[in-house]
């Protein structure tokens, strides 16, 4: 029987990151990201996700020691300075409403939420890697001793597979196709579009049409001229 914080980390922890980062795929959709952003936010976001995934393979399958603590540490900095970028290049062409914004800070917490957890389930490993504990640092790779149940690893990998990692190869696809294969669009689409148009198409917001108008005039006031 497994214990409270493993369950929460198998049950919620694991679900909320698909729901979260199927709900961003949405979001870019919405927003036209193939004639905005294209197909070089969607590289970022395959990264991403590859990023995620060498430390959740990880603990899918390894014994959790101080070499996969680790792992997960860096992975998840290397995650954030992505995060960072992805957002820094996506608001310079296309309209990120608030409600994407607030997925976004489910998709950079819920792996520090996760790594968190895991340390605890192994925390003489997490506390070995800095140099306390009672038990000295394992740098080796190893298969699980205990192995998680084989449908939950085959229904983990299968969301990850159907929830993540497919939604955003076609999302690659849509921006390669609409523009001739390359990964930046000509020109920057919702510069030429209202604030009410943005805003009838985008994920559910707290914006008004008005107010997504007033934030796009802003935006456009501020793009460079092409």
């Amino acid at each position: 029987m497994i214990d409270a914080t493993q369950a929460a980390l198998l049950y919620f922890v694991m679900p909320v990151w698909f729901l979260a980062g199927l709900t961003d795929y949405l979001c870019h959709r919405a927003t036209d990201i193939q004639h905005t952003t294209g197909a070089k936010e969607s590289l970022i976001h395959l990264l991403m996700f590859a990023e995620v995934a060498i430390p959740l393979l990880a603990c899918l399958f390894l014994e959790v020691n101080a070499l996969i603590v680790a792992v997960m540490i860096a992975a998840f900095l290397i995650h954030e300075a992505t995060a960072l970028w992805d957002v820094g290049y996506a608001l310079t062409r296309r309209w990120v409403s608030p409600f994407e914004q607030h997925v976004h800070s489910f998709l950079e917490m819920v792996p520090l939420m996760a790594g968190g957890l895991v340390c605890l389930l192994h925390w003489p490993q997490a506390l070995a890697l800095f140099g306390r504990g009672d038990e000295p640092a394992r740098w080796t790779l190893a298969w699980k001793p205990a192995p998680l149940p084989l449908g939950y690893v085959a229904t983990v990998l299968a969301a990850a597979l159907l929830l993540e990692f497919l939604p955003y190869v076609e999302e690659l696809a849509r921006g390669l196709r609409a523009n001739a294969g390359r990964l930046v669009p000509a020109s920057a689409a919702p510069a030429a579009e209202s604030g009410e148009a943005i805003a009838s198409r985008d994920c559910p917001s707290a914006l008004t049409p008005s107010q997504a108008a007033m934030a796009a005039a802003a935006a456009i006031r501020k793009a460079p001229p092409r």
